[in-house]
């Protein structure tokens, strides 16, 4: 499902669907470390969930500067993002799982390239969109790794 987080047309609905957005990924990785079997596989979800974390406390911080709100729940995505987790769940292993992650981080890179491609961003804060897409292609390298060899 492709995303339109990070296209606002101004720099509080950009902020505000972005934590959105990262409010339900921590709970798609909350929902994901309570599923994992492979030690090594919940260490790296967990360091991943951790990006997560900044990325929202680095929004949150941003937020007031531009009057955008600061949801403090996730939307009905939140569903969806976790909904693929328990569904996965029912299949055997680790890799269903890591699979759904995978295509959760789909939107998060869209979110984020949308966000460092949007001209109402400012250049001083393109680079913690920046960072945080790169992030979440490197989370998405890993889940996609990890999921053929689990």
């Amino acid at each position: 499902m492709a995303t339109t987080v990070g296209t606002g047309g101004d720099m509080p609905t950009v902020i505000e669907n972005l934590i959105l957005l990262e409010r339900d990924a921590i709970a798609a990785y909350d929902a994901t470390l309570e599923r994992l079997s492979d030690a090594t596989h919940r260490t790296r979800i967990a360091e991943f969930r951790a990006d997560h974390d900044r990325h929202l406390s680095e929004l949150t911080l941003m937020a007031p500067r531009y009057g955008a709100n600061v949801p403090t729940e996730g939307d009905v995505k939140q569903y969806l993002t976790t909904g693929k987790i328990q569904i996965a769940n029912l299949a055997s292993g680790d890799s269903p799982i890591l699979k759904a992650m995978s295509s959760n981080e789909n939107d998060t890179i869209s979110a984020y390239a949308h966000a460092c491609d949007n001209p109402v961003v400012p250049a001083e804060d393109r680079p913690i969109f920046e960072r945080a897409l790169a992030d979440e292609k490197r989370h998405k390298e890993y889940m996609d790794a990890a999921s053929r060899t689990s």
